[in-house]
C-alpha cells in the first residue's frame, strides 16, 4: 500500500494537483480506489467523496461548491457530466491512468491540515462541505479501534460504500489505522456477505439496519456468528431485529452512533450488554452533553469537525457559545447512562442508511403538474430505517399517483431519495408563520 500509494501520488503530482485542491472521488468500492483515496491524502488533497447514484444536478452543486481540480469516476455518464459542467477538471479512472512522475514530498501535513469534505445538509436542503481534518479522520478511526477491540489480525468484510462516512471514515480509515485487513464488496448480499466471511475467515462486519434485516431474512443466519463482532449504525436498528438476530444467530450487534461533521461519537460497550434501542456511552475522546432546555445531543472532541466549507454563517449557527457542536438529534440518558435518541430536530430522513433531504425531494415535486403543495417525512420501517414518505395536496383534478411522483423525479434525484409511500391530504398543518409542521402528519 505505501508503494502503490506513493506511486498514485506522484502521478496526480504530475498532472498538476497541489496541497489544498480538492479531487471528487466517486466509484465502485475497490483497491484502486482505496489506492487513490489515500494517495490523495498523503499529496495533501482534500478528497470530495460522492454518491454515484446522484444525478446531474446534484452533481452541479458540489461541483460548483467544492471547486474540484480533478475527480476520479468510473462512470461514464459521469464523465460526459463533468465535461460540460466544468471542462478544465481533471477526469480518470480509479487506476489512475496518467504519467508516471514523482511528488516531493509526501505525508507533510499536520493535523489540521483539511483532508475531507464530506457533504450534508440537515434542513437547509441544498448540502453543504463538512471539512474534516486529518486530525479529525485520526481521532474517529482511533476511537473504535480502541472500543471495539481491533487489532492486526482483525478482517472486516466491507460492503458499505466508500463515498459514505460509516464505510470510508470507520471501516476503511479504522483498517488501515490499525494494520489489519478488508474485503471489499462492491454491493451488498447477504450471500456475498457470508460467503466472504466464510471465504476469508473474517472477523468483522458493520452495517446498516437494512442489512441486518436481509441477513435475518437469509437460511445462512446463523453463519453470522462466525464474527466476533457486528456493527450496526447510520440509522435505528429496532429492537425486534436485534433480538431476531441474537436468537437465530447468537449475535449481539452493536449499534454506535455518529455523523459526517464528527465521524463517530457513541457506541454501545463491547464488554458488557449491547442494549437494543440505545446507542450507548461517548467513545474515547468524546464529551458529549444533553441541552438542558431541548434534549438535543451537544458534543466535542478532536473527531468534531472544523467547521463548513465557505459557510462562516452556517459554521457558528452550528456550535453554541462554549464550543460544543449541536448534532440536531435529541436524546436521553436511560436509568444506566445510555444514550437513547428520541427523535432529529432537523428533517434528515436516513432511508437504508442513505440520508435523504426532504427540501431537495419537496423541491423537485413542487414542479409535477398534480402537486400543489407537498412534505416529505421519514416512516419507520424494520427493513429500512425508515420509507421515504410524500404528502402531497393535490391540485383539484389532477391527483397524482405514487408511480407518477416517482417517474418525476427519474433523472432529478438519486432513486433513493424517491417516496416510496404517498398520502393525499386537503392541506398541510403550518404554523403562524407559515412553516409546515411536520409532526403533526400521521
Amino acid at each position: 500500500m505505501a508503494r502503490r500509494t506513493k506511486a498514485a501520488a506522484g502521478r496526480l503530482f504530475g498532472a498538476g494537483l497541489r496541497k489544498g485542491d480538492r479531487i471528487i472521488l466517486s466509484a465502485a468500492a475497490s483497491v484502486d480506489l482505496v489506492v487513490a483515496h489515500v494517495a490523495a491524502l498523503r499529496l495533501g488533497l482534500i478528497v470530495v467523496p460522492v454518491n454515484g447514484a446522484y444525478q446531474q444536478g446534484e452533481l452541479a452543486h458540489i461541483v460548483g461548491d467544492a471547486e474540484p481540480r480533478a475527480a476520479v469516476v468510473d462512470n461514464p455518464q459521469w464523465v460526459r457530466w463533468l465535461a460540460e459542467l466544468a471542462p478544465e477538471i481533471l477526469v480518470a479512472s480509479p487506476r489512475l491512468d496518467l504519467d508516471d512522475a514523482a511528488a516531493p514530498s509526501l505525508d507533510q501535513l499536520s493535523s489540521r491540515d483539511p483532508a475531507l469534505l464530506g457533504y450534508t445538509s440537515g434542513t437547509t436542503g441544498v448540502p453543504k462541505g463538512a471539512v474534516l481534518t486529518h486530525g479529525n479522520l485520526l481521532a474517529g478511526a482511533e476511537s473504535v479501534r480502541i472500543a471495539w477491540r481491533w487489532t492486526p489480525d482483525d478482517r472486516l468484510v466491507l460492503a458499505l460504500p466508500l463515498f459514505h462516512m460509516h464505510g470510508l471514515g470507520v471501516g476503511l480509515h479504522g483498517t488501515l489505522l490499525t494494520g489489519a485487513s478488508a474485503v471489499l464488496l462492491d454491493g451488498f448480499s447477504a450471500s456475498a456477505v457470508l460467503d466472504a466471511a466464510e471465504a476469508h475467515d473474517a472477523t468483522l462486519f458493520f452495517g446498516v439496519p437494512t442489512m441486518y434485516t436481509r441477513l435475518a431474512q437469509s437460511h445462512r443466519v446463523s453463519e453470522l456468528s462466525r464474527l466476533r463482532l457486528c456493527v450496526a449504525g447510520s440509522a435505528a436498528l429496532p429492537a425486534d431485529l436485534h433480538r431476531r438476530l441474537g436468537e437465530a444467530a447468537d449475535v449481539r450487534v452493536l449499534e454506535r452512533y455518529g455523523m459526517t461533521e464528527t465521524i463517530m461519537l457513541v457506541s454501545n460497550p463491547y464488554d458488557g450488554e449491547r442494549r437494543a434501542g440505545t446507542v450507548g456511552f461517548p467513545l474515547p475522546g468524546v464529551e458529549l452533553r444533553l441541552a438542558p432546555d431541548s434534549g438535543e445531543v451537544l458534543v466535542r472532541g478532536p473527531n468534531v469537525f472544523a467547521g463548513y466549507w465557505r459557510r462562516p454563517e452556517a459554521t457558528e449557527e452550528a456550535f453554541d457559545e462554549d464550543g460544543w457542536f449541536r448534532t440536531g438529534d435529541l436524546g436521553e440518558f436511560d436509568e444506566e447512562g445510555y444514550l437513547r435518541l428520541r427523535g432529529r430536530a432537523k428533517e434528515l430522513v436516513i432511508s437504508g442508511g442513505l440520508n435523504v433531504y426532504p427540501r431537495e425531494v419537496e423541491d423537485a415535486l413542487r414542479s409535477h403538474s398534480g402537486v400543489d403543495d407537498v412534505a416529505i417525512t421519514g416512516t419507520p420501517d424494520e427493513e429500512w430505517g425508515e420509507l421515504v414518505t410524500a404528502w402531497v395536496v393535490p391540485v383539484a383534478g389532477n391527483t397524482p399517483k405514487l408511480e407518477d411522483l416517482r417517474s418525476h423525479l427519474d433523472g432529478v434525484c438519486a432513486p433513493f431519495k424517491h417516496p416510496r409511500l404517498l398520502h393525499l391530504i386537503d392541506e398541510l398543518p403550518r404554523n403562524a408563520l407559515g412553516k409546515a409542521q411536520k409532526h403533526l402528519l400521521g
